[in-house]
Parts: C-alpha cells; sequence; structure tokens
C-alpha cells in the first residue's frame, strides 16, 4: 500500500499547480482522500478531503474557491488543482487516505487521523 503525492515546485504569486495523488497497493476509490499540508514552523493543516465515491468535498477556508480537489478512477489518482497561489500558500503537501464511510461526510472531516500517508510534495510561491 502506497500513496505517492507529485507535482508540487517553484510557482509565481498568483500562478498554479496541480498536485497529483497516486495509488499503488489499493484502490482509491475505496478511501477518502485528503490533502494536507505542513509549512515550515507551523502544524500541519488539512486543506481539502473529498469522500469515497466522490458524494462531497471539504477545503479549509483559506483555499476555498482556489483550490479544487477530483478524482479520476481509471488512473487511482487524486488531484488537488491549485490557483492564484500566494506566499502563505507555501508548504510541504501530503495526501492521505482514510477507509472511514463516514470521513469528509461533514465538518469534522479535518480532525481524521487517517489511515495512510504518503510522503509529501513541496510547493513554494515566491518571486
Amino acid at each position: 500500500v502506497q500513496l505517492q503525492a507529485s507535482g508540487g515546485g517553484l510557482v509565481q504569486p498568483g500562478g498554479s499547480l496541480r498536485l497529483s495523488c497516486a495509488a499503488s497497493g489499493f484502490t482509491l476509490d475505496d478511501y477518502g482522500i485528503g490533502w494536507f499540508r505542513q509549512a515550515p514552523g507551523k502544524e500541519r493543516e488539512a486543506v481539502s478531503c473529498i469522500s469515497r465515491s466522490d458524494v462531497s468535498t471539504y477545503y479549509t477556508d483559506s483555499v476555498k474557491g482556489r483550490f479544487t480537489i477530483s478524482r479520476d478512477n481509471a488512473k487511482n489518482t487524486v488531484y488537488l488543482q491549485m490557483n492564484s497561489l500566494g506566499p502563505e500558500d507555501t508548504a510541504v503537501y501530503y495526501c492521505a487516505a482514510e477507509g472511514s464511510y463516514y470521513y469528509c461526510s461533514n465538518n469534522a472531516w479535518n480532525k481524521y487521523g487517517m489511515d495512510y500517508w504518503g510522503k509529501g510534495t513541496q510547493v513554494t510561491v515566491s518571486i
């Protein structure tokens, strides 16, 4: 069972990136998927989630209207499209999988410990 986040990089303020979370050894559609980030000196923050069977999605307030989470079951991959990036978005981004049926179904979506974690990908927003 493995998750791998990719797609990070250096982007100028106002730019966009699309992160990918690819799974091997299991089917992502059987899990709710969350994106998290951790900036230097700060606690890890839940950014977004997509529930099993894509019934619902949630976003932390600071990224609403700028980030979009989606899933491609054929590729066993979940994406995080990030637009209008700012320096405050600079962080290591991680994806994680949660098997609970209730994950990402209500406002407690950012309280789960998650079952599987992938290695992170660095996003740096700077001139």
